[in-house]
């Protein structure tokens, strides 16, 4: 899907997203990636949501934000119940949704100048035609 809201340079946003890739301002990114701010990484997290580790999550929780979205790729996978007290115990919130629903949401947090982080899994790759 093709998105085209940009709010500048300093906050990038998420153009578009499809299966195993995410356009980021210009930048095509193939792996999990980590958004909050300017800050940007593709080698943060695992290749799948079932990876995760508290470490993943204690990174995540140091970008400071005040909140913490996760996408979990095309199917909406919950985190463990310890995992997610551990986030909502440091004062951060913390929600779980697919990847697309998790790009739109991002986008307009980010546009309304809210203290962001997204954690986004890629969507299944299609299958050879």
């Amino acid at each position: 899907m093709k998105f085209e809201l940009d709010t500048g340079a300093a906050t990038p946003t998420i153009r578009a997203y499809g299966p195993g890739e995410f356009l980021v301002g210009e930048r095509r990114i193939t792996t999990a990636l980590v958004i909050a701010g300017a800050y940007l990484s593709g080698d943060q997290l695992p290749a799948t949501v079932h990876e995760l580790t508290a470490e993943h999550i204690a990174g995540l929780c140091a970008l400071g934000t005040d909140l913490i979205i996760i996408g979990t790729g095309s199917r909406q996978i919950f985190l463990p119940p310890q995992t997610m007290a551990g986030i909502l115990a440091r004062g951060i919130g913390c929600e779980v949704m697919t990847t697309a629903a998790a790009c739109r949401v991002y986008n307009v947090l980010v546009a309304e100048s809210r203290s962001v982080c997204a954690a986004l899994f890629p969507l299944a790759a299609l299958p050879p035609a």
